[in-house]
């Protein structure tokens, strides 16, 4: 598996702000982490790729002005972690996308920093990008955030605590959904040299007045990429070895392995990786509220399970690339599967998919749940296929590698 999305993005902005020249390995080269990549770049930060992995120069939380907008495509990682370096930056900076990530809400991050007394507001009015953030010294204290939307701003915030005057208490008002990827940024904090003090999820203290460490670092392999091959060995019941990915990763999508033996499939935990084989599959009920970016792929294997399974409390994934609760629903009753959004979910009754025409919504991790299907489904035809480049730009070549 390529290196993770999400520890990526986290690591090139701590690397940005340290104190020196730091050296990623394993790092993802996909759209999304490219254009963080190019963002920093805009803001100062000087990289150059070598035979180790990427070398990053530190900029110890100085940042140059940037007068041109700077564009993100429908990177919501992207958006959301730079609006907060935007913050402690120098002069304002405007983060842009694409039409749909100016539907996509950071009204929550944006009321927060204003409770530091950073200036920053939609440029429409709407709680969406395009944004605009004035950057300066910024004193610290107390800040509250609403994470019900999205972990995100929460990790945001985290990131750039280090380079307050003094430090943050942050409080979580509401969520915060997606726990796990909080856990890794303050994982990504904490490996970079400063300790984080929380309770739970509800309240963080980060000290101010300090720099993130150089050093090499490495990424490890992205488990949410991972949960497509295991999807495969589930329908298809074969046997499907993960490398380099171990149970206590702090990704959540590394649990997907539990559900799917909840479903009916053996798990194996090896020295060599998470290994799935796949055997007759049940229905279940399951909170996904911790491992997202798995429900589509979920979805397809509940396809073929017996019963009706039922996801649960991932209301906010209407609000991601596409609305993957809707657009997932949509493409499974197309392959004659019963599939019905609920308040905080999706419904899916099992039977017997037929082929169908996917479009993609140009998401990514729709392209790559519905090729799953594809395995044991004729006239399964993705479209815009390209769309997996977003995150794992030689899928298709590793799928492909099944069958060597």
């Amino acid at each position: 598996m390529p290196g993770s999305k999400s520890y990526t993005h986290r690591l090139l902005i701590a690397s940005a702000l340290s104190d020196g020249r730091c050296l990623i390995k394993n790092m993802l080269k996909s759209e999304d982490t490219l254009l963080t990549l190019g963002a920093l770049n805009r803001m100062g930060v000087e990289t150059k790729e070598t035979g180790d992995g990427l070398r990053v120069e530190g900029t110890g939380g100085v940042l140059a002005p940037s007068d041109d907008p700077i564009f993100l495509g429908n990177s919501g990682t992207s958006m959301r972690l730079l609006t907060g370096v935007a913050a402690i930056g120098n002069g304002t900076y405007t983060l842009c996308g694409t039409d749909r990530m100016h539907e996509r809400p950071i009204q929550d991050l944006m009321d927060a920093l204003a409770m530091i007394n950073v200036p920053a507001r939609s440029q429409n009015n709407n709680g969406c990008p395009p944004v605009d953030v004035t950057g300066s010294r910024i004193i610290g204290g107390h800040v509250s955030i609403n994470c019900e939307t999205s972990s995100q701003y929460l990790s945001s915030l985290l990131l750039i605590a280090p380079y307050t005057e003094k430090g943050l208490d942050i409080h979580v008002t509401h969520g915060p959904v997606s726990k796990p990827y909080i856990d890794m940024t303050v994982d990504i904090v904490e490996q970079l040299g400063i300790q984080v003090s929380r309770d739970g999820y509800t309240y963080f203290q980060v000290p101010g007045n300090r720099t993130y460490k150089h050093g090499v670092y490495t990424v490890e392999p992205d488990c949410s990429q991972a949960g497509y091959f295991w999807a495969m060995a589930a329908v298809t019941q074969k046997r499907i070895n993960v490398g380099h990915i171990s149970r206590n990763s702090r990704q959540g999508d590394v649990r997907f392995v539990d559900v799917l033996e909840k479903m009916g499939c053996e798990v194996e935990h090896g020295e060599d990786g998470i290994a799935v084989t796949g055997r007759p599959l049940r229905a279940v009920t399951v909170d996904m509220s911790d491992m997202p970016d798995i429900v589509p792929t979920l979805a397809v294997v509940a396809s073929f399970a017996e019963g009706t399974t039922r996801i649960k409390n991932v209301a906010h994934l209407k609000e991601k690339e596409s609305d993957r609760l809707g657009s997932v629903a949509l493409e499974l009753k197309k392959m004659g599967i019963e599939a019905t959004v609920h308040d905080t979910g999706l419904d899916i009754k099992g039977g017997a998919p037929h082929g169908a025409e996917i479009h993609t919504y140009n998401d990514h991790r729709i392209a790559m749940s519905f090729a799953v299907a594809g395995l044991v489904v004729s006239g399964v035809h993705i479209m815009d296929e390209h769309c997996v480049a977003k995150s794992f730009p030689n899928f298709w070549d590793v799928f492909e590698g099944l069958y060597a």
